[in-house]
């Protein structure tokens, strides 16, 4: 049970919804997300460790960057369930459809040279 309610626990903030919605669509740094979202660095960073320890997300680092994407699921059948869900739920949700028509426009080489 209590792996169960850390996955639905992960899910329960807006925002964290929002982040597997875009990661979805390509892999992303947390200064790309932060723009996305708007919101703080840390608050960013905190989304993306609740993620990463329910089992949705995953990073890997290259250089300078840390890139974050979504897992296959294979460490929880809950996730699992949930990732394959997530892929067609929330598509016409006005929040989710603009930030997705607005993913190919962030670019972190951009946004670091500010």
């Amino acid at each position: 049970m209590k792996d169960f309610i850390k996955t639905i626990k992960a899910l329960s903030d807006p925002n964290r919804v929002k982040i597997l919605k875009m990661l979805q669509h390509k892999s992303m740094c947390v200064c790309e997300l932060q723009v996305a979202l708007g919101v703080a660095q840390p608050t960013v960073s905190k989304h993306l460790k609740i993620l990463e320890e329910a089992g949705f997300v995953t990073y890997e680092k290259d250089g300078l960057w840390v890139n974050y994407h979504l897992t296959d699921g294979s460490s929880s059948p809950y996730v699992a369930s949930l990732l394959g869900n997530l892929r067609h739920w929330l598509e016409e949700e006005p929040e989710v459809a603009r930030l997705k028509k607005e993913l190919p426009m962030i670019n972190r080489e951009d946004i670091c040279r500010k």
